[in-house]
């Protein structure tokens, strides 16, 4: 059993064992002993950042004990110190390498960062030349050309990776930022280069502060402007930000209450949500696992979503991690695939149309009139308007109910002698005979009593048949020449291809079936010009009946075409 102790390597926190440790401890003594005095601190601090950036890679969790066999990975990875060799006749610029620190170009790992060495504004390009293997100076000509071509878009994607793209700092960066291998050799060399262009400049120290003097009025313009937009994209990004912030975390609250509400009501029959939600859930699918897939179909991107406003507002934030990541991913393209398979079924069960038919003769002479009307029920409304599709109520003994004003009427011509009615009573359902067995669950009345046809408008249907499209449709028979005495009820429900003009004022109005025109017999006398009011030009845009006043006669036109004249 050995010892374990806490170490503090380049900021973090390590518990390692005391032969990890021993051989750690003499990795760094064999390192600072090929190390030549010259920036020989500032080498190995690099060095076991590096070292401590790949230790938190292979540690799994806080309580892991760092081994011998992560130290053997890091030191393979790193090099040996004797495995290289530094020439330094040739100013530090160029290396030898051996064993296991030979460049290898097809391992070359790259991150996009911004040269600030290389930077004339910000180091974009040259970063971007970096990481694509091109000169920072084509880039910075497309940067200058583009603006010209894509109307200033260029310009606004530059300010954005000026703001969102980090700047290469440490000397690990700016060897990601190259491509280069981040090994003993290449810290050593960058630190070195560093160092001789530090002391070229103090060198030159008085060239140097000769061309800052040189440098004109419009350079240190543009620098300020630069600073200005810096601060203005900087307040634009965060305002960006929160506002991404904010509209998800209202998303995903919104959600979360959602789900548990669904949770903890639907298991409760009779509860508000059982009820409301149920009569059209048609997968039979109990509610809260449709909540579940809701939440995590829809759930999941906005909190994605609510982790890069975070990002923009806050200045590195603590990383969810690769493992979590992936998982999310995995779940929501499961729930996406539960969500469409759900869909699917939901879309099956109302397939197909179903309906069973009731027709009963209307027992009137050629020469009688046939008066139709609509009632409704004072229970259920309080007028014969049609005001909903469907509603979940109750009747007079408690029992819940569909409720819904889908009734429809039509008027048909026949060659039958005897006009006669026939009721339909339609539903959808899975396959013909389930729709068939739920229109046949719709309750809809009507009473016939010789030239007297009252029909009810509305319908309805138990809560347990669910709602599945239920309606009722009512065709009139009718032969030629028949007389027609229509309430003004029926205008809400009447659908048939006749032309059927009722005004709101009046109670009723006579029609006559002639041909295949339905033509009204007392309609009152109207001016209908260009100048009418909005409700005559809608009338007339569909086809209804227009009335112009002659000197004694009244012309009845049905769709634009003079039909009948009165005198």
């Amino acid at each position: 059993m050995n010892r374990t102790v806490s170490i503090n390597l380049g900021g973090f926190f390590f518990h390692i064992d005391e032969d990890a440790y021993q051989k750690l401890n003499r990795y760094f003594d064999a390192i600072k002993r090929s190390l030549s005095p010259d920036g020989k601190e500032e080498i190995m601090n690099d060095i076991e950042a590096r070292i401590a950036e790949l230790l938190s890679d292979k540690i799994k969790n806080d309580k892991q004990v760092v081994g011998t066999r992560e130290i053997d990975e890091v030191i393979a990875i790193m090099g040996q110190p004797e495995d290289y060799k530094i020439d330094e006749d040739t100013t530090g610029s160029s290396s030898s390498y051996s064993g296991s620190t030979y460049y290898n170009p097809e391992h070359k790992t790259r991150k996009f960062y911004r040269d600030g060495e290389s930077s004339i504004i910000a180091g974009v390009c040259a970063g971007i030349g970096h990481y694509f293997r091109i000169d920072p100076l084509w880039v910075r000509i497309i940067f200058i050309i583009s603006p010209f071509i894509s109307f200033g878009t260029s310009l606004l994607v530059y300010i954005l990776l000026w703001i969102l793209i980090p700047k290469a700092i440490t000397t690990t960066e700016k060897l990601e930022m190259k491509g280069e291998q981040i090994n003993i050799s290449n810290i050593e060399k960058k630190v070195r280069e560093e160092i001789d262009s530090i002391s070229s400049k103090l060198q030159n120290v008085d060239y140097n502060k000769l061309g800052n003097d040189a440098k004109t009025g419009a350079e240190r313009i543009g620098n300020g402007i630069g600073s200005v937009f810096m601060a203005i994209f900087k307040a634009i990004s965060k305002v960006i930000g929160a506002i991404i912030l904010i509209f998800s975390a209202i998303t995903l609250g919104g959600l979360i209450i959602f789900f548990f509400t669904v949770l903890f009501t639907s298991a409760l029959p009779g509860g508000p949500w059982h009820d409301v939600m149920n009569f059209a859930n048609y997968t039979e699918v109990p509610l809260w696992v449709l909540a579940l897939i809701g939440l995590l179909t829809i759930g999941i991107p906005f909190f994605f979503l609510f982790l890069l406003g975070l990002k923009i507002l806050v200045e590195n934030p603590k990383p969810i991690g690769n493992v979590t990541k992936y998982t999310l991913l995995g779940i929501w393209l499961i729930s996406i695939a539960f969500s469409i398979y759900l869909g699917i079924r939901q879309a099956t069960e109302v397939a197909y149309d179903g309906k069973v038919m009731k027709k009963e003769l209307i027992l009137i002479s050629p020469t009688d009139t046939l008066n139709i009307k609509f009632r409704f029920n004072e229970f259920y409304a309080k007028t014969v308007d049609r005001n909903t599709d469907f509603r979940i109520t109750q009747d007079t003994m408690g029992n819940n109910l569909i409720f819904s004003n889908s009734v429809q009427l039509f008027f048909m011509k026949t060659d039958a002698e005897t006009p006669y009615l026939q009721v339909e009573k339609v539903a959808e359902g899975g396959s013909i005979s389930d729709a068939r067995e739920r229109a046949e669950k719709v309750n809809y009345n009507f009473d016939l009593e010789g030239n007297k046809l009252t029909l009810d408008n509305y319908l309805v249907t138990d809560l347990k048949n669910k709602f599945r499209g239920q309606r009722v449709k009512i065709y009139v028979y009718l032969p030629e020449g028949t007389i027609i005495n229509a309430d003004r009820s029926i205008r809400h429900y009447h659908r048939s291809d006749y032309s059927l003009y009722i005004p709101y004022n009046d109670e009723s109005h006579l029609y006559q079936l002639n041909g295949d025109d339905l033509n009204c017999l007392d309609c009152p006398e109207e001016e209908v010009n260009d100048e009418g009011t909005e409700e005559d030009k809608n009338l007339e845009a569909h086809g209804h009946i227009e009335v112009s006043n002659g000197s004694t006669d009244i012309s009845i036109q049905i769709k634009g075409k003079q039909k009948d004249t009165i005198n």
